[in-house]
């Protein structure tokens, strides 16, 4: 962390449908988050991570 202010999200997405948002990058993203010790996710949980990713990246109360 550079212990700056300054914020670079939430991003403008790349089109309609960005490229860079793939269920590969939430499976991956799952795939961490069960490498360091958390449940893996099934069904309802692999959504709401995407929603929480579409927010945090995107905008629209993740990281505002």
């Amino acid at each position: 962390m550079s212990g700056t202010d300054e914020r670079v999200y939430p991003v403008s997405p790349r089109g309609v449908s960005d490229a860079r948002f793939t269920v590969g990058l939430v499976l991956d993203i799952s795939a961490l988050l069960e490498s360091q010790g958390y449940p893996r996710l099934s069904g309802r949980d692999f959504v709401n991570l995407q929603l929480a990713l579409i927010r945090f990246l995107y905008g629209g109360g993740g990281a505002q």
